[in-house]
């Protein structure tokens, strides 16, 4: 199926619960939490998805393999500013940076994989139309940006309002 064997269709599937727990999140919250359940299936997903991606070698260690360890890296720093107060007030950010980012990684890798193997007879992105990418991860950066510094926004206010007698 689309070329994928079975670790492959395991981590799409994974990759697809991340993805609809992490745009419910934001949606829901502005920000992805890790103290709640939403928050959390949307870690555990992508965690599950980083480490299957780094399980899938058909073409040896390639840049999806680097994204997943950044992907996982991210997720840790973002889960001790959820947890800990090691970085003081700047936790909320950082948790906020971190997890958006992931969202980020999620959408560069997705996009990647689905527009070179759909539809399956004639793919959208081939070796001769390959210039659009980076238009396309340009695209994704700048939305990924949007969304961070509104979230920033929003957790300032939050702050703000909390902290007013």
């Amino acid at each position: 199926m689309l070329g994928l064997g079975t670790l492959g269709i395991v981590h799409t599937a994974i990759s697809l619960v991340a993805l609809a727990a992490g745009f419910w999140a934001l949606a829901r919250d502005k920000v992805i939490v890790a103290a709640n359940r939403l928050g959390q299936l949307y870690l555990a997903a992508t965690g599950l998805t980083a480490a299957t991606g780094l399980a899938i070698f058909p073409h040896g260690f390639r840049i999806g393999h680097k994204f997943a360890i950044l992907t996982l890296l991210v997720v840790a720093i973002g889960t001790v500013a959820a947890t800990t107060g090691i970085f003081g007030r700047a936790s909320r950010y950082l948790q906020a940076f971190c997890f958006t980012s992931t969202m980020l990684l999620h959408m560069i890798t997705g996009a990647a994989e689905t527009l070179t193997r759909l539809p399956p007879s004639a793919p959208l992105v081939t070796p001769a139309n390959a210039f659009v990418f980076p238009y396309i991860m340009w695209s994704l950066v700048g939305v990924f940006l949007a969304v961070l510094a509104l979230q920033l926004r929003w957790l300032h206010a939050s702050a703000r309002n909390t902290a007013k007698p």
